[in-house]
């Protein structure tokens, strides 16, 4: 059996406990929470019966990655990607003409340089960043 790290304090500033991960069990649910209830209050609308609906009729008429498509590469759709961002408007949630079928690779591209990564919203990321 292989040692284990030794536990470091929490993060958070005056807690005494000490943990194997950042924080200690309350305050990693005080974290969790938190992000929850900011990451994404619309996130109910995707667990929704008539999003699965939507999602696999709309990927089972387009099967293809539009983006992929439009560069000569023939790639099957995973996701259903809102082309402008609904941000919980559900007129602009529902809407047929702002949805398109994207392979996940493509998926995650543009919702990163969408959203933002790591709060740097608009820079698009390439190779010579790093």
């Amino acid at each position: 059996m292989c040692p284990r790290k030794p536990r470091k304090p929490c993060s958070v500033r005056g807690c005494p406990q000490l943990t194997e991960g950042r924080y200690c069990e309350e305050h990693q649910k005080q974290v969790d929470t938190e992000y929850n209830k900011t990451s994404r209050p619309f996130k109910h609308l995707y667990n929704t019966s008539r999003w699965k609906k939507l999602r696999l009729q709309f990927l089972q008429e387009q099967p293809l990655c539009v983006e992929c498509k439009s560069k000569g590469v023939i790639k099957a759709a995973t996701d259903l990607d809102h082309i402008q961002a609904h941000k919980g408007d559900e007129e602009l949630f529902w809407n047929i003409n702002n949805l398109q079928a994207l392979c996940h690779s493509c998926h995650s591209r543009k919702t990163a340089r969408d959203d933002g990564r790591w709060g740097k919203k608009g820079r698009v990321y390439s190779y010579n960043d790093i």
